[in-house]
């Protein structure tokens, strides 16, 4: 399988991917596909089609004629429904409720793969998930599994909020993350898992620059070759 020029970014919750890829991408010049975007978009258009995530029957109908796009303009993503903006309406609360509903229909998840593949067919990409490397980009020129300790990552996700001014109990996210670890391992449709081909990261003692120098120096070794 000929690779393509890609980034898969793959880890759990509170690794930090996104942030990472984000500013990856960045320094790289390429386009940050956030595949959670797409999967909001969905929501958002089945929704308008008056079908609700229970209704299974009509979300495996409908999934296949999904028109979503993303595309980067003045450095800012925009996603698009039916060639409409919708970047700032997918990002409503009871969007994203919608779109973890919906992502766990199987019709919904191979249409959101199928764009993701034709985005990173068109021009270079970092994207980040649980099965990019796997499952959406298995031919991607490098491949990342981004973690760090539970501990770790419920400090980080800790601090995250409280700067937001949610209150926040350390032991209490250090359980979420744990259950979500056990979840996304063990899920039926693409679950989480390193690629044999990727990159081991544990960002638990790292910086991030240390993380982006790392990945940076991955990516120009596999450009290299």
């Amino acid at each position: 399988m000929d690779k393509i020029k890609a980034l898969a970014i793959d880890g759990p919750a509170g690794a930090g991917k996104s942030t990472i890829a984000r500013a990856v991408s960045h320094k790289l010049g390429w386009i940050y596909v956030d595949t959670g975007a797409l999967f909001r978009a969905a929501a958002l258009s089945l929704l308008e089609q008056g079908i609700s995530p229970e209704d299974s029957a009509a979300v495996s109908k409908a999934a296949p004629n999904l028109r979503l796009d993303l595309c980067i303009a003045d450095g800012v993503q925009h996603v698009f429904v039916d060639g409409r903006d919708v970047s700032a309406e997918i990002r409503r609360e009871e969007i994203g409720k919608a779109a973890s509903a919906f992502a766990r229909e199987d019709a919904v998840r191979q249409r959101v793969l199928v764009i993701e593949r034709e985005i990173a067919a068109r021009e270079p990409v970092v994207m980040d998930g649980r099965d990019i490397g796997t499952v959406v980009l298995p031919n991607a020129l490098a491949k990342v599994f981004l973690t760090a300790s539970v501990e770790v990552r419920a400090k980080r996700r800790t601090a995250e909020l409280r700067e937001k001014g949610i209150e926040a109990n350390f032991e209490e996210v250090k359980r979420d993350i744990a259950a979500r670890d056990e979840q996304d391992k063990n899920r039926a449709v693409a679950p989480l898992r390193q690629a044999e081909d990727a990159l081991l990261l544990d960002s638990s003692a790292l910086t991030i620059a240390e993380v982006e120098q790392r990945i940076l120096a991955l990516v120009r070794e596999k450009e290299a070759e």
